[in-house]
C-alpha cells in the first residue's frame, strides 16, 4: 500500500491505537506508517488531552509550512470547499482576503469564483482592494464579483468611493467573461452591463452559498 492510498484508507483523525485497529497491525507498524505519511505530506501531528499526540490524515498532501494559500482561506470561509492536488502555503507574507480574492478571480476557474465570494465578509481595507484590482488589472471583474456576492449572500458593504472608483475604470476596459470560456450572458446581466463583465454564472449556480 503505498502513502497516497493508506491517506485515503485512514482519511480522518488517529491515534497510534486506531491505526493499529483500522488496519490490524503492530504497534510498530503503524509508527512506520506515520512516518511514511509524514514524509510524504500527508499527515499532521496535533495534541489532544493529556498531551497525547493526535495524527490528521488526509489524501490532500501538505507542502511546507508557512501562512495559508489561496486554497486554505476559501476552505476556511465558504460553505463551498476546494480541493487541490495539495495545500500551498505562504512563506513570508501573508496572503491577505483582498489578494486573496483577487488570485481567485484569477484562475478564472467557476467553482474558486463563486467559493470565493463570502470572502468578501472579511474584507478589511477597501482602499487596498482597490489597489489590488488595479494592480491585478481585473477592477471590471472585482466590482462584478461583489455586486454578485451581494445579490446572493449577505455581505460587508464595500465602501462608496472604491465601488465608484472600480466603476470608473471598468468603464474604460474591454468587455471580458468573468467565468474562463464562458461568453455567454447570464441571469445577471444588468451586473454584467454595470461592470463591463459577461458573468457566466445563473442564480442556481449560487445555491449552495445560501444552504
Amino acid at each position: 500500500m503505498n502513502a497516497k492510498e493508506l491517506a485515503k484508507r485512514l482519511e480522518g483523525m488517529h491515534t497510534v491505537e486506531t491505526i493499529e485497529k483500522e488496519l490490524d497491525i503492530s504497534r510498530v507498524t503503524a509508527i512506520n506508517y506515520i512516518s511514511l505519511l509524514r514524509k510524504a505530506g500527508f499527515i499532521k501531528t496535533e495534541r489532544g488531552a493529556k498531551k497525547k499526540r493526535l495524527y490528521k490524515i488526509s489524501p490532500i498532501q501538505t507542502k511546507g509550512e508557512g501562512n495559508p494559500g489561496l486554497y486554505e482561506i476559501i476552505n476556511k470561509y465558504s460553505k463551498i470547499k476546494i480541493e487541490e492536488p495539495y495545500k500551498t502555503f505562504i512563506h513570508g507574507k501573508k496572503l491577505e482576503i483582498e489578494e486573496a480574492i483577487m488570485k481567485a478571480i484569477g484562475t478564472g476557474s467557476y467553482r474558486v469564483i463563486i467559493a470565493a465570494m463570502p470572502l468578501f465578509n472579511h474584507v478589511k481595507d477597501w482602499d487596498l482592494f482597490s489597489r489590488l484590482a488595479k494592480e491585478y488589472r481585473i477592477e471590471n471583474k472585482a466590482g462584478a464579483l461583489y455586486d454578485l456576492a451581494r445579490a446572493t449572500i449577505r455581505v460587508r458593504k464595500m465602501d462608496p468611493r472604491t465601488e465608484k472608483s472600480l466603476e470608473e475604470r471598468s468603464k474604460k476596459m474591454k468587455k471580458a467573461p468573468l467565468i474562463k470560456g464562458i461568453e455567454k450572458e447570464s441571469d445577471f446581466k444588468s451586473i454584467g452591463k454595470k461592470w463591463n463583465v459577461i458573468i457566466g454564472i445563473n442564480k442556481k449556480d449560487l445555491e449552495r452559498l445560501k444552504e
